[in-house]
């Protein structure tokens, strides 16, 4: 493939709530049959500010032993810049390929509060570091090529962006900072077929859990100049999220992934777990509209 998709798995939990670490080597051979090429671990999908430090360690830990080849990046990202070391340092002890922050979003930095936070965090990881950048969650707007200007002399690691960012042209901005040396993961799914156009290069999405057939179809009729099916591909995969944001996003993602048979188990609170004739009704929708049919195509 010429972009990398990266899945961003779902932290699987028991019925009581509690981890089931068992299930990540089920959730990394699917990845793996079907192409992809790494994961993005204890993000926003990951349920990581529902998760204890010590969970995320163990969550860390058990992903680099079922990876099985596939690239891993540990989320370490926390409002405590202390419990953002001690996970960024936990994860330098393991063979990952990388570490990503999220901003602090209760007291909201600017750009130098942001690298001053960051120094320490991504000194600790001992491996590149990516700024994960998702104002519509934390609320933190700051201009991220700014960031990435100023990052260069400060953050000595400091490898790219993880870009779930609405604004394009700041995408673009990224993409070409200091003579396009950062790596500028694009983070929307629903829109990736733009990022591609415009040059992303990498892709970290919730979605590739699920469905990666899809978009790997759709960036193949792209490169093969074929643009209207690659734009009907991308409606696709906005009909796909629309339908599972219709029923909760999170516990409607979590519930295809145990249509494939891959159980992650329930959201945690404050997030609603679909009933049993939720998750039925959910995959009566996605057959009826077509759409079950994305499900986890391999290569």
């Amino acid at each position: 493939m010429p972009i990398r998709l990266i899945a961003a798995p779902h932290t699987p939990f028991r019925a009581d709530g509690e981890l089931c670490l068992e299930a990540v080597g089920r959730q990394a051979r699917l990845l793996k049959a079907c192409g992809v090429s790494g994961v993005f671990i204890g993000g926003s999908t990951g349920e990581y500010a529902s998760l204890t430090v010590d969970e995320r360690r163990r969550l860390a830990e058990e992903w680099v032993a079922q990876a099985n080849g596939l690239d891993v990046i540990v989320h370490v990202g926390h409002n405590s810049q202390r419990d953002a070391v001690e996970l960024a340092r936990h994860a330098a002890g393991l063979p990952v390929q990388a570490i990503a922050a999220l901003a602090p979003n209760y007291f909201r930095p600017q750009v130098p509060e942001l690298l001053t936070f960051f120094e320490p965090v991504a000194a600790a990881g001992d491996r590149p570091f990516y700024f994960y950048d998702i104002p519509t969650m934390t609320e933190v707007h700051v201009p991220t090529v700014e960031f990435l200007r100023a990052g260069g002399e400060r953050l000595p690691r400091l490898a790219g962006v993880k870009f779930t960012n609405p604004d394009l042209a700041q995408f673009q901005e990224c993409l070409h900072c200091a003579g396009g040396r950062y790596d500028i993961l694009f983070g929307t799914d629903e829109s990736l077929l733009a990022g591609y156009a415009l040059g992303a290069r990498g892709a970290v999405g919730s979605t590739y859990n699920f469905a990666p057939g899809l978009y790997q179809r759709l960036i193949a009729a792209w490169d093969r100049g074929e643009a209207a099916q690659a734009r009907r591909l991308q409606h696709e995969a906005v009909r796909l999220v629309r339908c599972l944001q219709s029923f909760g996003y999170m516990a409607g993602a979590k519930a295809v992934m145990s249509f494939l048979g891959v159980d992650c188990g329930p959201v945690r609170p404050p997030l609603r777990p679909l009933s049993e004739s939720e998750q039925s009704l959910l995959k009566q929708r996605l057959i009826e509209q077509g759409l079950y049919e994305h499900l986890a195509a391999e290569r």
